[in-house]
C-alpha cells in the first residue's frame, strides 16, 4: 500500500504536506506544490485509507443499500441506481440482497450496521415487522416500507403512473382492465386503486404470482376459457413478460389482439417481442431525493413522477425512439414526463 511517506518522498516534500494536501487542510498549499503532490499521489497509484478518516470523524463514506431480490430486472436497476447515485458523492454502497443471502431483512440490515455504515436505503419486499429496527444512522425506505415502520419513504406516485398508462390506452379507443399480483400491499395495491378509481363498469381485475411462468399459465388458462382481455395495465414487468410468453404460445397477437402497458420500464422491456410499453418509475430521482433525506437537507420527499415510454405493445405505430436509455440527472423526459 503507498503511503504518505511514499508520496512525500515522490513529491520531494513533507509528509504534513502531503497531508494538507489530500485532506484538503486544515493548512493552505501552493499551487504549484499541490500540483506536484498530486502528479507522485497518481504516479505512484495512491488510494486514500478510509479507516483513519472514519477513526477521525466518526464516519465511513459506507452507506447500506437493502433490497429483495436482484434477479428481479427492477430491483437490479434499482441497485444500480443506488451505487451510481452514491458514487457521485463519494459515497460507497454496501448492498445486500435479503432474497439471495439465505436471511431476512431484519438480519441484513443488521449486517450492514456491524459494517459501520452511515446510513440506510432499505427497499421493504418481504412481509417482515421492522417495528423493532433501532440504529443510530439515518435510515429511508425506497419505493416500499412495511407499515410498521415509522422512518421516511420516498415513493414513486404509483397512482399517477397508473393514469397514465389507462389513459393512453384509452386513447387507443381500448378500455383496460388490470394484471396485478396477490396481495394489495404497498406501490401495487396504489396502482391498483387508482385502476379501480376510474375503471369502467365491467373491467375485470385479473391476478398472478410474479414469476413469468406462473403469469404466463395464467394467461393461457384465461385463453382456454375465453376469457382474454383485449386490453391491459399490468402491475409488474416479471408478470407482463410472462403475459408476452403466453400470449404467443396461445396464439395471441400482441397489439392486434391484445394491447398491455407495464408499470415498471426496466431495461429488459425494450428487448420483448414486441417491445413493451412502459411507465418508467423515476429510479434516479427517487435515490436523489433518498439521499438528501440521509443527509438531511431539510426536504420533504415529494413522489417522483414517472413518464410514459410508447413502443409496439400498446399498437402505437411511431414509438418513442428513447428505449431504455438509462436516466441520468440530465436524462430528457418524454411525453407524461415531469422534472422534479
Amino acid at each position: 500500500m503507498v503511503t504518505y511517506a511514499d508520496v512525500a518522498r515522490e513529491a520531494h516534500t513533507s509528509t504534513a504536506v502531503v497531508s494538507y494536501v489530500l485532506n484538503n487542510g486544515p493548512r493552505p498549499v501552493s499551487e504549484k506544490t499541490r500540483a506536484r503532490v498530486l502528479a507522485a499521489a497518481e504516479a505512484l497509484g495512491y488510494r486514500p485509507n478510509r479507516l483513519p478518516a472514519a477513526l477521525r470523524t466518526g464516519k465511513t463514506g459506507f452507506v447500506g443499500v437493502v433490497v429483495p431480490d436482484s434477479s428481479i430486472p427492477f430491483f437490479a436497476e434499482l441497485t444500480r441506481v443506488a451505487i451510481a447515485e452514491l458514487g457521485q458523492r463519494g459515497l460507497l454502497a454496501l448492498v445486500g440482497h435479503a432474497g439471495l443471502s439465505g436471511v431476512g431483512e431484519a438480519e441484513t440490515i443488521d449486517a450492514l450496521l456491524s459494517a459501520r455504515v452511515d446510513g440506510l436505503v432499505i427497499t421493504a419486499f418481504w412481509r417482515e415487522d421492522h417495528a423493532g429496527l433501532t440504529t443510530d444512522v439515518p435510515v429511508v425506505y425506497v419505493h416500499h416500507k412495511p407499515p410498521s415502520s415509522s422512518e421516511t419513504l420516498v415513493p414513486s406516485d404509483n397512482a399517477h403512473a397508473t393514469r397514465l398508462a389507462v389513459e393512453h390506452l384509452r386513447s387507443h379507443g381500448l378500455e383496460p382492465d388490470f394484471w396485478t399480483g396477490p396481495d394489495d400491499e404497498g406501490p401495487l395495491g396504489e396502482r391498483l386503486d387508482s385502476w379501480r378509481a376510474g375503471a369502467a363498469e365491467g373491467a375485470r381485475l385479473f391476478r398472478s404470482p410474479f414469476s413469468p411462468a406462473e403469469a404466463s399459465a395464467v394467461f393461457r388458462e384465461l385463453v382456454g376459457a375465453g376469457q382474454a382481455p383485449r386490453s391491459l395495465v399490468v402491475a409488474t414487468d416479471q408478470q407482463a413478460i410472462g403475459i408476452l410468453s403466453g400470449a404467443y404460445e396461445a396464439g395471441v397477437r400482441v397489439p392486434e389482439d391484445l394491447a398491455l402497458i407495464s408499470l415498471d420500464g426496466s431495461p429488459e422491456t425494450e428487448f420483448t417481442s414486441p417491445p413493451l410499453t412502459v411507465v418508467r418509475q423515476p429510479l434516479h430521482e427517487m435515490m436523489r431525493n433518498a439521499i438528501a433525506v440521509l443527509q438531511d437537507d431539510g426536504r420533504a420527499p415529494e413522489p417522483a413522477l414517472g413518464r410514459l415510454v410508447r413502443r409496439r405493445s400498446c399498437g402505437c405505430a411511431h414509438p418513442d425512439q428513447d428505449g431504455a436509455a438509462p436516466e441520468g440527472p440530465d436524462a430528457a423526459h418524454s411525453q407524461g414526463a415531469t422534472r422534479l
